[in-house]
């Protein structure tokens, strides 16, 4: 059986990863999309500076949880682990090989001129988050699958304590 504090750290932080990624793409992406260039690059650029530090960490913790939930895990549940801790460190690749890079020229863009073909760009850094974002939502997914496997239901706890408290007789003949 896996620790509550294993189970918690393993559900919050690639939750907490998977809804950050998917409220930019749901939410920001699509403001982006209605704002001048001017104000999108401005904005996009603050944005990335503050979430830098932040959403490091956040996918080290995701990598982390899920890894030690893999682990510690049993059977099965084990390699449906790896999986989510292998998609959450996808994420973290390509976020730090996608978007990052292209963070970075938009960041000069946003004090200069953008390229001729700064929509192309732009269209790729989407790609990129939207790929990191399938990753850490998948893998938030086989979390939550490992996790509810591995917690004991009512039932389970009830016929538990029901054959502890049956006498040995009583047991012997039970698993006849």
């Amino acid at each position: 059986m896996l620790s509550k504090s294993v189970r918690a750290a393993a559900l919050l932080f690639p939750g907490l990863l998977a809804g950050a990624f998917g409220y930019g793409a749901v939410n920001v992406l699509y403001a982006f999309r209605e704002v001048p260039l001017d104000v999108r690059f401005t904005f996009h650029t603050a944005l990335m500076r503050v979430n830098g530090p932040v959403m490091q960490s956040l996918m080290g913790l995701a990598v982390l949880s899920t890894l030690i939930l893999a682990v510690r895990a049993k059977s099965s549940s084990r390699w449906i682990a790896a999986g989510a801790s292998a998609l959450t460190f996808i994420s973290f690749l390509v976020t730090r090989f996608g978007n990052v890079p292209i963070n970075q020229q938009i960041k000069r863009w946003a004090v200069g001129t953008p390229p001729s073909d700064y929509a192309d760009i732009l269209r790729r850094w989407e790609l990129f988050h939207f790929t990191r974002t399938g990753c850490a939502l998948i893998a938030f997914i086989l979390v939550i699958t490992v996790v509810v496997g591995s917690t004991p239901t009512r039932d389970d706890a009830t016929h538990t304590s029901s054959a502890a408290d049956q006498a040995p007789a009583e047991v012997a003949a039970t698993s006849r």
